[in-house]
């Protein structure tokens, strides 16, 4: 056998492996948000945690949130549309990131580290594509290239940080209480 073909063959398990794992997570992750599902707390009570912690309007951010973390998640673990749900994955965790940051590094502290660690997994699965093994390669659809992967994470991150301004604004805190 070819010894770059079997090269491929073994990346692309692994890229797969990484997509499912992450990708399904981060999909159940946003289920717990949006319907409570797999022991989550559903949009009402998730609305509320956003209100806590100054997201305006919290229910309609919730919802947001959930959806992005169950869409970019499924794209991910399809992988399909190249970078477009791992820069999704990016995004939301740059503020789940944000949110955690006071509190240290580790989940024992409900610290950064799950945000961290599913930033950085959507980032080199943004950065390789999403392998051989992916709907993308099975559809014959050529979207992943390195510029496409840097301008979806650029986005994801300007997305994030523009929700998180928001939050922090004066005029935000005005307008919604």
């Amino acid at each position: 056998m070819n010894p770059i073909a079997a090269d491929v063959t073994v990346l692309s398990l692994g890229i797969l492996v990484a997509r499912l794992v992450l990708g399904l997570l981060m999909a159940a992750h946003g289920a717990q948000k949006l319907f409570g599902w797999f022991g989550g707390h559903g949009i009402e009570a998730t609305g509320g945690y956003f209100e806590s912690m100054g997201f305006r309007p919290a229910r309609q951010m919730a919802m947001l949130a959930g959806f992005t973390e169950v869409a970019g998640g499924l794209l991910m673990a399809l992988g399909l549309l190249g970078p477009i749900g791992p820069a999704m994955v990016f995004a939301v965790m740059i503020v789940a990131g944000a949110t955690h940051v006071r509190r240290g590094v580790f989940a024992a502290n409900n610290g950064i580290e799950v945000p961290l660690l599913y930033a950085t997994g959507a980032v080199a699965i943004a950065l390789t594509g999403p392998g051989a093994i992916s709907l993308d390669a099975f559809l014959g659809i050529q979207v992943w290239n390195p510029f496409l992967a840097v301008t979806a994470l650029s986005v994801g991150a300007l997305g994030a940080l523009f929700n998180l301004v928001a939050r922090q604004s004066p005029l935000n805190r005005t307008a919604n209480g």
